[in-house]
């Protein structure tokens, strides 16, 4: 599993894919946050938080999470280097758990830099210091969550085509149904409208932003990420 995971990661930095997430995450979460006058910059928040930042980065890895991992299958079925894999003496599921830890590092290496929002709005804050540590800690720690849960959405969805472009529009499109679709429609559902949030990312993600790690929360967004998982491993035993 490791050697997948190390030869999926390089294969990132060896190509433009590593560079321009990293690079279009920082610049657009930057620019929306800090320069752009408008309702999602934090210095017109009027509070020492990150909340503009932790709704609006959901929204960004929406299409940059689908972006990167719309190859990590696809490309491995066009080209018929998948057959070369499959007899390496390695599981199916080692391999789905190789690629998907690679995503999953580029996208941490992506966040982290962000680190130094906290410590601005830190510094910024009247006195310095006034800010929630705990929901900013529960706020990354869902965070890191939700983009584990849209990885494995879309290494499922690079796994089911040969094309790339249709596994980030599969991907992207599964991710939106369950960050907000539920959302969308629960309403419909009059006193069962909270119920059907709950079978939704954003719910839970809210509730872990809070500040309290609630283990439903978190077994969720593992549920998720397992499932994905399990159905990409029997798409690969299949082939």
């Amino acid at each position: 599993m490791l050697a997948i995971l190390k030869k999926e990661f390089n294969s990132f930095f060896a190509s433009s894919i590593a560079y321009l997430v990293i690079g279009v995450f920082l610049l657009v979460n930057g620019l929306f946050l800090w320069v752009f006058n408008d309702e999602l910059n934090v210095l017109n928040a009027g509070f020492a938080d990150l909340t503009s930042f932790f709704y609006f980065t959901p929204w960004l890895l929406l299409f940059l999470v689908p972006a990167i991992t719309m190859k990590t299958f696809s490309d491995e079925f066009q080209t018929g280097t998948i057959e070369i894999l499959k007899t390496k003496p390695i599981t199916n599921f080692q391999i789905v758990l190789g690629k998907f830890f690679a995503v999953v590092l580029l996208i941490m290496i992506a966040i982290i830099p962000t680190f130094t929002y906290v410590y601005s709005i830190n510094q910024l804050g009247n006195p310095i210091g006034n800010i929630d540590y705990g929901s900013t800690i529960g706020s990354y720690t869902g965070l890191f969550l939700l983009a584990s849960s849209f990885a494995s959405i879309g290494i499922f969805s690079s796994s089911i085509t040969k094309n790339q472009i249709a596994a980030f529009l599969t991907g992207a499109l599964i991710i939106f149904f369950f960050y907000f679709g539920f959302d969308a429609v629960a309403n419909l559902f009059g006193s069962l409208s909270y119920a059907v949030k709950l079978f939704g990312m954003n719910e839970h993600f809210k509730s872990i932003s809070r500040g309290v790690l609630d283990t439903r929360d978190i077994l969720y967004f593992f549920s998720i990420i397992v499932f994905f998982l399990f159905i990409t491993k029997q798409k690969l035993t299949n082939e």
